[in-house]
Formats: C-alpha cells, sequence, structure tokens
C-alpha cells in the first residue's frame, strides 16, 4: 500500500488540522492514501430534494449522500454544455484557456490547445499517483480519451434506448422527446453502469481506487419505465416560472446564442399541452438515475471500503425545463449553469450546506488535495477544502461560466453577471429576483456592483480550438450579425 501524504500538505497557506478540530473525519484517517468514488448526472439542475429546486422532486439517494456530506447549493459548470464542461473538469483548466467552447471529439482533447497537451488528466494524476483507475458510461462528452483510465467499462451508443418513433418532438438532430419507455430499468444503460461500478466496490483492491460512474439521465430523451412517469402524476405537478416577455430585456446575442431550433419552446409546449408532460419527464428522469445512484451507495456501504472512500457528485452543468422559453442548456443564465455538487470525505457523516459561488473546475485541485496528492501547478481552480472544514468560512471567489470566446457569466452569492462579446451586458439582483426576469445592467443603482463583478471576467479568451465542431472566435457575434440580416430580431 502506497504511504499516504498528511492530508493538509501543500505548502503556505496549508490549513491544519488543529485548526479545525471539529472534523473527526480528518484525524481518523488511515495512514493510506483514500479512495475516490465520482458519480456524474448528465443535464442535471437543481431539482433534487436536498436542494429543493423543484417541489415535486424524489430523489431520497442524492438526498441521502448530501445528509452525509457538504452539499454546495451555488455550484455551476465552466461551460453550460457536456462537451466542454467535462473537458474543463478532466484538464483543470478553463475554457477560455484552451479554446475548448463547444464540442470536441474526446481524442483530439490532447491536440485542442497548447495548454492541454500538456495537462495530466485528473484520472491519469491518480494513477501516476498509484492509484487503480476505473470507469464506465459518459465521462468525458463521448467516450474516456484512450489511456485515460486502467479499466473502462464502455458506453452504450447515443442516449437509448429510443422508440421506434418520438412519442412527442419529432425534430432531426435532437434526442429531445418524453414519454414511458422502455418496460423495465434493466432495459437502460445507467442500470447497468450502477452495477458495474457495484461489483468493482465487491473487488479486493490492492491499491487505493478512482472509480467513475458516468451516468446519462436526465440527458433527453427523457424515456424511464412507467413507474417513474407514476411517482410524478401530471395532475401534482407544479410548473416552473416562466415569463411570457422575459426576454424583452436582453441583448440580442443572449437571444441568439440560447437560440437552439432543435429545442421545443415553452410557448410551443403550453400551445400543445404538453408542458406538464414535459416536467414530469424530466423529473422521471431524474428519479430513476437517483435509483441508479442508489445503487452504487448501497454497494459502497456494505463494502470493505465504505470507511476510506471519498464520494463526490456532481452534474456537468443545469438544465432549463420551460424557464426563459427554453428546454435546454447552452445559456449563460442560471439554469442553465448551476447544477448540483456534492463531497464526502472519507470518515464523514455530517451534514453541511454552503452557499459560496464554486465552480466544477474546482474538483481536481479539491480531490487531489483531500487525498494528500502534490497539488497540479497547472490547475486553473480553486481549492474547495476550507469549505468542507467551514461552509461558511470568507470565500473570495467567484464561478465563472463561459459559452464561447468572451461570453462569460460571473456568480457571486448574490448576483450574476454576464458579458457578451459585443460588450452588451446583463446584471441580476437574486436578492430579489431569483428568476432573472428583470435586467438590471443599465440601472444606475447597480453601477459599482457591476463594475466590480466586470473586474472577473477573464481578460485572455483562447480563439476557438481548430479541433472545435464550431469555427471563428467570433462565432456566436457572427451569428447574431447573420441573424440580424434575416431579420430574425
Amino acid at each position: 500500500m502506497i504511504t499516504r501524504r498528511n492530508f493538509l500538505l501543500g505548502g503556505a497557506g496549508a490549513i491544519t488540522a488543529a485548526a479545525f478540530p471539529q472534523q473527526a473525519w480528518l484525524a481518523e484517517l488511515k495512514k493510506e492514501y483514500p479512495n475516490v468514488l465520482m458519480l456524474i448526472v448528465d443535464d442535471l439542475n437543481d431539482w433534487v430534494g436536498a436542494m429543493k429546486g423543484h417541489p415535486n422532486a424524489k430523489t431520497p439517494n442524492i438526498d441521502r449522500l448530501a445528509n452525509q456530506g457538504t452539499l454546495f447549493t451555488n455550484a455551476h459548470a465552466s461551460a453550460p454544455l457536456c462537451g466542454p464542461s467535462r473537458a474543463s473538469i478532466m484538464t483543470g483548466l478553463a475554457p477560455s484557456t484552451t479554446g475548448i467552447y463547444g464540442h470536441i471529439s474526446d481524442k483530439d482533447i490532447r491536440s485542442a490547445h497548447d495548454k492541454t497537451s500538456q495537462s495530466v488528466f485528473l484520472s491519469e494524476y491518480f494513477k501516476q499517483h498509484g492509484y487503480y483507475t476505473s470507469a464506465i458510461g459518459k465521462v468525458f462528452h463521448q467516450k474516456v480519451v484512450e489511456g485515460s483510465f486502467d479499466v473502462y467499462g464502455g458506453r452504450e451508443q447515443g442516449f437509448g434506448p429510443y422508440p421506434e418513433k418520438n412519442m412527442v418532438w419529432d425534430q432531426p438532430k435532437t434526442s429531445t422527446d418524453w414519454g414511458p419507455f422502455p418496460e423495465r430499468d434493466d432495459q437502460m444503460p445507467d442500470f447497468h453502469s450502477a452495477h458495474w461500478v457495484a461489483k468493482e466496490l465487491e473487488k479486493k483492491h490492492d491499491k487505493p481506487f478512482f472509480t467513475v460512474c458516468g451516468f446519462i439521465r436526465p440527458h433527453v430523451p427523457w424515456h424511464v419505465p412507467q413507474k417513474w412517469f407514476d411517482l410524478h402524476p401530471t395532475q401534482n405537478i407544479v410548473l416552473p416560472p416562466y415569463l411570457k416577455d422575459d426576454l424583452d430585456d436582453v441583448p440580442d446575442i443572449a437571444k441568439i446564442i440560447a437560440d437552439h431550433p432543435m429545442m421545443p419552446t415553452t410557448e410551443w409546449a403550453i400551445k400543445n399541452g404538453e408542458f406538464r408532460n414535459a416536467v414530469q419527464g424530466y423529473l422521471a428522469s431524474v428519479s430513476f438515475v437517483d435509483s441508479c445512484i442508489g445503487i452504487v451507495l448501497d454497494a459502497l456501504e456494505n463494502s470493505a471500503y465504505a470507511d476510506n472512500t471519498a464520494v463526490v457528485l456532481w452534474g456537468d452543468h443545469g438544465y432549463q425545463v420551460g424557464e426563459k422559453d427554453k428546454f435546454a442548456k447552452m445559456a449563460l443564465w442560471e439554469r442553465a449553469t448551476r447544477t448540483p455538487l456534492i463531497i464526502k470525505p472519507p470518515k464523514s457523516n455530517t451534514k453541511q450546506t454552503s452557499h459560496k459561488p464554486v465552480s466544477l473546475l474546482d474538483l481536481y485541485p479539491t480531490l487531489i488535495k483531500m487525498c494528500g496528492l502534490p497539488p497540479n501547478p497547472n490547475n486553473e481552480g480553486q481549492d474547495l477544502t476550507p469549505l468542507l472544514f467551514d461552509p461558511s468560512a470568507p470565500w473570495a471567489h467567484v464561478a465563472v461560466t463561459t459559452y464561447g470566446a468572451n461570453n462569460h457569466a460571473i456568480k457571486t452569492e448574490r448576483y450574476r453577471y454576464i458579458q457578451y462579446e459585443d460588450g452588451t451586458e446583463e446584471l441580476y439582483d437574486h436578492k430579489i429576483d431569483r428568476d432573472e426576469w428583470t435586467n438590471v445592467a443599465n440601472d444606475k443603482a447597480y453601477s459599482q456592483v457591476k463594475n466590480k463583478l466586470a473586474s472577473y471576467v477573464p481578460q485572455k479568451n483562447a480563439p476557438w480550438s481548430k479541433m472545435s465542431y464550431y469555427n471563428g472566435n467570433d462565432y456566436f457575434l457572427q451569428k447574431t450579425i447573420e441573424a440580424g440580416a434575416k431579420g430574425r430580431m
């Protein structure tokens, strides 16, 4: 067994165990590296019980984990899209550094930018320090990068299973659809992923492990067996807040960025009597994946590794389920960027909640610090361990979300500021406007706040990576110009 470094080694400013005697889990850790179990949930917004994001949410297993660790209620993706978000987390680098703003083939991540060619993926870092690494399902955008894990259990193609014909929304180039299908849980990829990880936890490991389970629900299509829809009767569903003229006070470029013709609009859903059904589909999909998470958590609790395994759960970004006239991600508003983040250190069963603004980019430095590994100097995120000790500790950082070069959202505990590549802005005061219905960027009463938040906007923005599915540094701005020429504004 590899000798474990002291949990809090790391140079100047390191926190000492004596400073936080209430955290028994630190003192009780074995003198080996702890294991890490990472659970990734695709397209998960705050519609989980522990976050109170929706009154109809039923997620007993995610809630169970939240009751044993630190729940970050103000966690945000570094990009509101699967590919760039996951690339950022696994490389430890911000999209503005790498130019990975959109989808990119996983095999091309290393060649996307000089920085990524020199980066060591999170899983590789654990592997280099003596860990056995394994994964299944959706970890990067598609499959895992070759060689990034010792063992990869694979991923089923797409997001199936699919019915022969779409049940509701039959549009090309999208998996968006909803309705009960198939008949049984064991016909779903996530069910098999959960049991694969359970078997990993039954094995006898002779060195610490870093194991990842990448679930694909609640990514569309919102197809899960009937029993999960039955958990959420449509007559009981509370519809999310929706304002028809919500986007009247946002810049044109904001509308273009969030314009996804392949996805249904809320107005379409209302007109066609599908709003409640779509919300039901999302809630059912979340409840289903929660049951799969329960399979893994039960296996861990019944394993030999229950006391020496850190568990972390995160969604790769949020999702709009009718808010802002959207059923989509790919926007810089709160619903599209915010996602659950739960960190349970080894030996910990203490429920804590932190409302500090944090980024999924912070996962890399946090996990290696938790496990006593030396810091990776290339990491651009912040170490969250101070908030694991004291969730209300002073925190001078903001969460930055980027979607395209020079398009950034800055989130604090109270405000969301958005700056676009054409210089236009949005500002929302969550103390009085949690739904982000009133853009106060031009309100002089907020000028000092706006200027302060603007200082956090990344000043260096790499051009779109040549490996990206998109081209051009001003991709969204060009779309805006083209739309204007076609009279779409």
